[in-house]
């Protein structure tokens, strides 16, 4: 595999002989948790992107297959001027640094949150499922299966007992059950405050600006829905969450995505224990990040992400037991603290 120093110089090559312009430079943009990295340009007053995405690492096609039905159903993702997938590179529309998350507050999160499920609603409407991988039984369980390895056994140090481990698998078995009773629809799987941009200036396609789509599946309809508005990088108001979720429910039955028969209640279980779901995941993600992956940012988020859990598994009385066993081995532990780092 060449050296990062090679990439770099292959990457800015690829570059220069794509726009035509051999004073072109470079300058990272972002990282993010995959192999992908991102690299800002500017050539002729506009602002571009190179994603570089090593092949054999991490497979640019998907993105831009998802990509190009993002934007067929009138989503706003970023345009491809040139690709070279058998290198990875990509020259793509820059859709500028205004992530959501440090634009949200009090004040504008009605209007941001409006915009992304406008967005959501769109995305689940015109997408289709076509020619998607499953979000199936063994796929969401394989994600669960990464919470006990790396959270309670790297991070944590636990090796459940045979009781402990009937308590996850019998919590498990009933997110799967929930997953799988919702209709089925396009899933980004990532949707949140640091994927959707607000969008600078007069664009032709509605913000927000829409990332990191590729690995979309189709899975339950809830599951983007609980990405944003439990988004593990802030943190809203039960009540106001979810009178969100309710009014994206009617949303959806206006939209004939599901049917009258599914009433607040059932829509708020399906939210609620769907975002466990992800947030179970998540706990177990963010820890392989930093073990595996040196990626340590990642555990700062960790106490919003496990209040999260247990929040929501303490409303539900088939969940509390999972609920307990987590808070009886997190403790009082400041989970930010990697194992090993003296207290």
């Amino acid at each position: 595999m060449p050296s990062s120093t090679d990439r770099a110089a292959e990457r800015l090559a690829w570059l220069r002989a794509t726009l035509g312009d051999d004073t072109l430079t470079l300058a990272s943009a972002s990282a993010d948790a995959s192999f992908r990295s991102y690299w800002r340009t500017h050539h002729q007053g506009r602002s571009w992107i190179v994603m570089d995405s090593p092949p054999a690492l991490e497979d640019p096609a998907p993105w831009l297959a998802l990509g190009q039905r993002l934007a067929e159903a009138g989503l706003h993702v970023p345009e491809v001027r040139a690709a070279d997938l058998q290198r990875g590179l990509l020259l793509i529309e820059d859709l500028g640094t205004r992530m959501y998350l440090p634009e949200l507050s009090d004040a504008t999160v009605d209007r941001l949150y409006g915009d992304a499920m406008a967005a959501l609603l769109r995305m689940q409407s015109a997408c289709g499922t076509d020619g998607l991988a499953p979000y199936d039984r063994a796929f969401l369980a394989r994600e669960l299966a990464i919470m006990p390895e790396w959270f309670l056994g790297r991070h944590l140090g636990l090796i459940p007992d045979d009781d402990e481990q009937a308590t996850l698998d019998h919590a498990f078995a009933a997110l799967l059950d929930n997953a799988l009773t919702q209709p089925t629809v396009f899933v980004h799987r990532d949707f949140h405050s640091r994927n959707l941009l607000v969008l600078d200036g007069d664009v032709p396609l509605a913000s927000p600006g829409i990332i990191d789509f590729q690995g979309a599946l189709a899975g339950p309809i809830t599951y983007d829905l609980a990405s944003l508005l439990r988004d593990c990088y802030i943190t809203w108001p039960r009540a106001r969450v979810e009178a969100w979720a309710e009014g994206y429910r009617l949303q959806l039955r206006r939209a004939g995505l599901i049917g009258d028969a599914v009433d607040e209640t059932t829509f708020l279980r399906w939210f609620d224990l769907t975002g466990l779901q992800r947030h179970i995941k998540v706990l177990g993600i963010f820890c392989r990040l930093h073990y595996r992956d040196g990626k340590p940012g990642y555990l700062a988020d960790l106490p919003r992400v496990f209040d999260y859990v247990i929040e929501v598994a303490a409303g539900y009385p088939q969940l509390q037991p999972l609920a307990d066993l987590l808070a009886r081995h997190a403790g009082s532990r400041d989970l930010t603290r990697p194992t090993g780092m003296p207290a």
